[in-house]
């Protein structure tokens, strides 16, 4: 899912306008209780308030797009080839090996590889994801066959319905609607890679975690559980970056350095992890294209990604702060009751916030930061 912050950057790269008619628009996910009904409303776009609706779009055509947007750029891409290590850092470029043995250089190493990221292991050796614990397990349904009841307003989609167990979420995912992502998510233990492999392919088992406590779900959970696609059953367990000291390979030279969920994981809940790791990406490019040996003013790479790491960390940190009190809305009733005030997502206290993320100007804070670093040098 893409929201307004990052439907601003695709806009700006001539993208948006050829992605947006091959998704689902939206603009809120309702929220409703156990008798279905609805108790608040969360914005995840709306082109009057912030530019753009939210977008939902399946992961292969938006990369379809980018690579051709690359194309049209005559920026070369590489297929087939598997980050191992760095070989050395140097004060102009970095050396590193692939798994098949062979090598190359380049001025700047940036690791794009996810939670579990090798490149991460150069940059901060000590730091391993950790197991937040939950498991979503998802489907995709056919909207016909769910049964919307009649006598319930069910006429904002995406919704997340709370229960004694969770929230079970239905999320439109198709151009039209006609395909919805179903799912919960559940405590479960650790696994290894390994396990977590064969939970996903353990299809039955799968199915069965899903649907377990069906009964006491509605009878539109309950019809989606009864027409469950099993090929379609995933799992996403959700990780969290510990902070890092530094996104770059600041012992060194500063030419490796890491974004996105290699960076700072974030869980699904506001849906930020794309639109972040989009910023992320926008922001550093900026701050580079900004780096000129010939204006003796401009600051030295480590001062501009030492800055580019704090505006980035600021806004990361809001968005989790707010990612953990849209996740607590999706506890059990129990869990839900026992928190504190103000730690549940409530549009009467929060709805006003989501201007900071959805209408950011990051050319501006971008520059206003550089000057700031020009002023000191």
């Amino acid at each position: 899912m893409l929201s307004p912050n990052a439907l601003r950057i695709l806009n700006s790269l001539g993208v948006y306008e050829r992605i947006r008619s091959k998704g689902y628009n939206f603009s809120m996910i309702a929220f409703k209780n156990e008798d279905e009904e609805t108790t608040d409303l969360y914005p995840l776009g709306d082109e009057h308030q912030y530019g753009y609706n939210a977008l939902r779009i399946y992961r292969q055509i938006l990369l379809d797009e980018l690579r051709s947007t690359v194309h049209a750029c005559d920026i070369p891409v590489t297929y087939g080839k598997k980050f191992s290590h760095v070989l050395s850092e140097s004060p102009t470029e970095v050396s590193f090996e692939f798994t098949d043995g062979s090598s190359a250089s380049a001025s700047l190493l940036i690791g794009t590889d996810g939670i579990h990221s090798t490149v991460r292991k150069y940059v901060s050796p000590s730091t391993s994801p950790g197991y937040s614990g939950v498991l979503a397990i998802t489907c995709a349904v056919p909207r016909s066959a769910l049964h919307f009841p009649p006598d319930k307003d069910y006429s904002i989609l995406p919704v997340g319905i709370h229960g004694a167990q969770g929230t079970f979420v239905l999320a439109p995912q198709d151009i039209d609607g006609s395909e919805v992502l179903a799912g919960t998510q559940k405590k479960y233990p650790e696994q290894t890679r390994e396990e977590w492999d064969r939970l996903f392919s353990a299809k039955d088992e799968l199915l069965a975690l899903l649907s377990s406590n069906k009964s006491t779900w509605p009878s539109l959970v309950q019809s989606a559980l009864n027409a469950v696609p099993k090929e379609t059953l995933s799992i996403w367990p959700f990780y969290i970056v510990p902070t890092l000291p530094s996104w770059t390979s600041s012992s060194h030279y500063n030419r490796v350095l890491i974004l996105g969920d290699a960076a700072h994981a974030i869980p699904p809940t506001a849906g930020q992890g794309a639109s972040q790791a989009f910023e992320d990406a926008f922001s550093l490019a900026f701050v580079l294209s900004q780096q000129s040996s010939s204006q003796p003013e401009t600051p030295d790479l480590a001062a501009a990604l030492g800055f580019w790491q704090t505006y980035r960390e600021a806004r990361i940190k809001r968005v989790v702060k707010l990612t953990l009190k849209l996740n607590n809305t999706r506890l059990p009733k129990a869990e839900r009751e026992a928190l504190d005030e103000g730690m549940i997502w409530s549009s009467e206290s929060d709805l006003g916030e989501l201007e900071w993320l959805y209408n950011h100007d990051i050319e501006e804070a971008m520059l206003a930061g550089l000057a700031g670093l020009k002023r000191m040098k």
